[in-house]
């Protein structure tokens, strides 16, 4: 499951990123995040870890490096 879902991430960060344009706060960016938190991690810890960095990339978040725990 865990690889499935690191495709649909690789999927969007080749795709879909480069048509939206640079558009996130940390470093590295949300995708590249995601990416390392289900490799690592798993779907479900992985995911919620993404999650919430998600949620953390708004207009009065955070902003800087911010790496996989």
């Amino acid at each position: 499951m865990s690889k499935i879902i690191v495709a649909l991430l690789q999927l969007y960060r080749f795709t879909i990123s480069p048509l939206l344009g640079a558009r996130c706060r940390f470093t590295p960016s949300c995708s590249q995040y995601g990416i390392e938190a289900v490799t690592r991690y798993g779907v479900v810890k992985g995911g919620w870890l993404t999650t919430r960095r998600l949620c953390r990339c708004h207009p009065r978040g955070g902003c800087g490096y911010d790496p996989v725990p």
